[in-house]
């Protein structure tokens, strides 16, 4: 139990500050911190949560993460389900304190940091362009959490180097599709903008466990490789 509440606390920390820093302070007047610090916002929330709660369940906070890490032969598929329930509900009541904020002063929600692609990609990317971009943004994102966690590699370091990859990720692919990389993350906001949010939610939850089911293999292809 005490694994699924520090992924529900992780999942939660990433939506608020990751989203929250989208919705409330990327454009504020004058002092608004833009795409640079949005990236920063979501890299900053994975590492303070890494070592936050990282020794309790892993530090997954992304579905995706936990798929990738069972296909590449590091989680058990019994706790699958209930990581993923865990990291969905997270999200989704960090997406409703945000709500509750970036409406305190009347304004509407407008698209709430959700992602998208075609008129609802921030620079008007196809949704060819999101599928390519998710996939391979979150292979590569895998990729580095499963070579940073290998017993192999050097200890304590791992939440640095997944929190500065979650950062250069969102750097790149932002303008794309305001990045996902994690099903929750777009659960939580979708449901709150509903309509055309809902509409393409499909891509954010496909292609992110796509990229995450083909990150698996390649690094099993590398540990069998290394093991011979």
């Amino acid at each position: 139990m005490k694994k699924f509440l520090a992924e529900f606390i992780g999942t939660f920390w990433l939506v608020l500050g990751g989203c929250g820093s989208a919705v409330l302070a990327a454009a504020f007047p004058e002092l608004g911190i833009g795409l640079l610090g949005v990236a920063l916002a979501f890299g900053l929330t994975v590492l303070t949560m890494i070592y936050g709660l990282g020794h309790i369940s892993g530090g997954h906070f992304n579905p995706a993460v936990s798929v990738g890490l069972w296909v590449g032969g590091r989680f058990s598929a019994k706790e699958l389900l209930p990581y993923i329930v865990a990291q969905i509900l997270g999200g989704l009541v960090a997406a409703g304190i945000l709500y509750v904020i970036a409406t305190g002063n009347g304004s509407e929600i407008g698209s709430f940091a959700a992602n998208g692609y075609g008129e609802h990609s921030p620079g008007g990317y196809n949704m060819n362009a999101a599928l390519v971009s998710e996939i391979v943004m979150t292979c590569m994102f895998l990729i580095v959490i499963l070579g940073a966690t290998d017993k192999r590699a050097p200890a304590g370091f791992a939440g640095i180097a997944i929190g500065l990859a979650l950062t250069l990720i969102h750097l790149i692919s932002i303008p794309v599709t305001n990045t996902s990389v994690n099903p929750a993350r777009s659960i939580s906001q979708a449901i709150f903008v509903g309509d055309w949010a809902l509409q393409q939610l499909w891509l954010f939850i496909i292609a992110p466990i796509a990229g995450a089911i083909l990150a698996g293999i390649i690094y099993r292809f590398f540990a069998e490789k290394n093991n011979e």
